[in-house]
């Protein structure tokens, strides 16, 4: 009778306490289950039990980016941890305690997310990154469990900041009742939030400037949009941020980073950054095994210790991160720790030296005795020969005398001691002799080396401007008469411009002697004629002759030369265009009368080049190697015994230059004034004020020539080569 008493007040017991969990707990999550959707996009579905879904509180953390959500008065059937690794979504985990689930989204950045409930499941969408995406799925909601929409859902009855104690910001959104679905991501120094199921009355659409405050946060400012609201947070510095969601309240939480400690001493290592939770340890000669046991139970890892871990330890650590405290333990007992993944062995410091010693001796020993295979592997946009030097660098042997004596030392460059490359010219192709593990090592390696070379277009032009000025003014003038003298000799006085012509065998000249005129300046310009006006006044017995002479020319021209050019990068071009003058010289010329000496022609270039090297540097700009010639035929000069020899007017510029692609710079210029004021005149007579220009000759000549050279460089596209 006492023994059934026992059994039936433990049966009370325990249906008591399971009625006690059923009060506790009114709903399962029974499993989580996810599928890819376009993009990198990931969609989870929480399964519960029953269809009275729990109110969850989502909120995110930035470092280490993760999306949680927690459901009161649930417990948890799912597995603990499911890897996914598509987009930013790694995995996800569930975790119950303390009358509540824990669901906790993994990512490898931060990435914003939808959530919609569908019946008895929640649905949470992440997308590949913080750029929000469409989210379309063709799954039925259950109108009952559908989240308000932006018409009838609660509507923000308050916008709040307050400041925290370590500086940090916190911006509190009060809704007028729950259900709100708040979505927060980082766009460069702005907090976007999108609250798609909200309303924003006009009493709270008003921009906060939270300044005074002193927080990175700058200003809050709100607005309505077609499906909710939008709140736009300004911020400076760098920041982590974090936001939670409780009942009817949003809270984002903006705290300033925590710069790491800097070493000061350069002779020693940097010191660690310690992320994990903070706790504290007060214990008198603890086991090391059981203080690593609360290690591992609080921070959640599992930790392996070896068998020769041991002895006691006293720990103080207050408000210490565990990782921290982690640290502090194997320093204090010469330990040291590997870490696999969520696995982390310890063991003593020669232990873990031994073990690694011992790898890489069984893998060397691996090495030695691995099969060689054999791969021929095709060059594109390479020579097959300069890879196969880039590979075997220090491993070249020469033989110096016969047999294995003479070899040198062996240095084997990328492949392995017993490897060898070979090539063939006519396919391009390499042959290598190696092990697997370095083959695709190899293979990786020419990956990188065989790529299409980029291609440079060089477009230059050279722009030749000639500006020509020449005025000459000139005079010519003369006086001629005739007297009888008693004798009845006729005289003559004095010169006119005509021809002399004597009159009889009698006429004799006084004066101006056989000469026609007085004065004989006449313009002679270098180029065209010069116009002339003649006046004359003639007498009984005298003739005034007077001529006047004007020339003024002018021109302008300008070349333009064009010349351009396509290489591959770091590879010299040269075009040239233009003629070879030949002309002919003499040689053993004896001198006397129909002797020319032997002939031979010889020739003298006169040709437009351009040559150029490009150098296209990480940041997509093009250093330029260039030289530049512009050579043209002025005039030939005359050569005793070897005849006529041209001379070339010559241009040239070589220099280098750092350019922009696309960008057109100016490589240089030379700009020539030709100035020249001559004046002919008759001394004395040419002097005096105003009648002197009747006894002078004038010629004024102004010149401009002006060289410009003008580069730009072009990288073709993959598209163009």
């Amino acid at each position: 009778m006492h023994l059934a008493s026992r059994c039936l007040m433990t049966m009370m017991v325990l249906g008591a306490a399971a009625w006690a969990n059923a009060a506790v707990a009114a709903s399962t999550l029974q499993n989580i289950t996810y599928k890819t959707l376009p993009g990198g996009r990931v969609e989870l579905r929480m399964n519960f039990d029953n269809s009275q879904l729990p109110q969850p509180s989502i909120f995110t953390t930035d470092n280490p980016p993760r999306i949680a959500i927690d459901f009161p008065d649930t417990t948890n059937d799912a597995s603990r941890h499911q890897d996914i690794g598509v987009g930013t979504t790694t995995g996800v985990s569930a975790v119950s305690a303390g009358g509540r689930t824990r669901v906790v989204v993994e990512l490898m950045q931060a990435s914003s997310y939808k959530s919609r409930v569908e019946g008895n499941s929640l649905v949470l969408v992440v997308n590949n990154g913080t750029q929000s995406q469409p989210v379309t799925t063709a799954a039925t909601i259950d109108p009952s469990k559908a989240l308000p929409s932006a018409m009838n859902g609660p509507a923000i009855s308050n916008i709040d900041f307050q400041r925290g104690a370590n500086g940090s910001g916190r911006v509190l959104i009060n809704f007028s009742s729950s259900g709100a679905n708040a979505n927060m991501r980082r766009q460069g120094s702005d907090i976007l939030v999108d609250i798609d199921n909200a309303q924003l009355p006009a009493s709270q659409s008003q921009r906060l400037n939270v300044l005074d405050f002193a927080t990175p946060v700058q200003s809050i400012s709100p607005s309505s949009t077609p499906s909710g609201v939008h709140l736009d947070i300004a911020y400076t510095g760098d920041v982590e941020t974090s936001s939670y969601q409780t009942g009817n309240q949003y809270v984002i939480e903006v705290t300033p980073k925590k710069e790491s400690a800097k070493n000061t001493n350069p002779g020693s290592f940097a010191q660690p950054v310690y992320t994990g939770s903070r706790l504290t340890f007060n214990f008198q000669d603890i086991p090391v095994r059981s203080a690593l046991q609360l290690l591992a139970d609080y921070s959640g890892l599992n930790l392996v210790a070896s068998d020769t871990v041991g002895g006691s330890i006293t720990l103080h650590l207050v408000n210490v991160p565990w990782d921290q405290a982690l640290d502090v333990i194997l320093r204090a007992k010469d330990l040291d720790k590997r870490r696999d993944g969520n696995v982390i062995w310890i063991a003593p410091q020669k232990e873990l030296a031994d073990y690694e010693q011992s790898l890489s001796d069984a893998r060397f020993k691996a090495e030695d005795t691995a099969p060689l295979i054999t791969t021929y592997v095709p060059i594109s946009y390479g020579k097959a020969q300069d890879i196969a030097k880039l590979l075997t660098t220090g491993s070249m042997q020469s033989i110096t005398g016969g047999g294995a004596a003479g070899q040198a030392a062996q240095h084997r460059g990328f492949l392995s001691p017993r490897g060898s490359v070979s090539f063939d010219i006519r396919t391009n192709t390499l042959l290598i002799n190696d092990t697997a593990e370095k083959t695709a090592e190899l293979r990786g390696i020419i990956a990188e080396l065989d790529r299409p070379v980029q291609q440079v277009l060089i477009e230059s032009r050279i722009v030749i401007a000639t500006d020509d000025f020449e005025r000459d003014l000139g005079v010519q003038w003369g006086v001629s008469g005739n007297r009888t003298n008693p004798s009845g000799q006729t005289l003559q006085v004095g010169t006119g411009i005509g021809n002399s012509q004597g009159n009889n065998s009698s006429t004799s000249t006084l004066g101006g002697g056989l000469s026609n005129l007085n004065v004989n300046l006449p313009a002679a310009p270098t180029t065209g004629t010069a116009s002339t006006l003649a006046a004359a006044i003639l007498g009984k017995n005298y003739a005034l002759d007077l001529e006047l002479s004007a020339a003024q020319a002018e021109g302008r021209s300008e070349v333009v030369s064009s010349p351009r050019v396509i290489t591959a990068n770091q590879q010299e071009a040269d075009i040239r265009q233009g003629q070879e003058i030949g002309y002919v010289t003499f040689q053993n010329t004896s001198g006397g009368a129909g002797t020319s000496g032997t002939a031979t022609v010889a020739f003298k270039d006169a040709v437009l080049e351009l040559k150029v090297t490009p150098t296209i540097t990480a940041d997509n700009r093009v250093y330029l190697a260039i030289n530049v010639n512009k050579d043209s035929l002025d005039h030939y000069i005359t050569v005793t015994g070897s005849g006529q020899v041209p001379v070339i007017d010559t241009r040239s510029l070589n220099t280098s230059v750092l350019v922009d692609d696309g960008q057109t710079v100016v490589l240089g210029g030379i700009y020539e004034v030709t100035k020249s004021d001559t004046i002919n005149k008759v001394p004395g007579l040419g002097d005096i004020p105003g009648l002197g220009i009747l006894f002078r000759n004038t010629q004024h000549v102004n010149d401009k020539d002006e060289l410009l050279i003008f580069v730009t460089p072009r990288i073709l596209s993959d598209s163009l080569q």
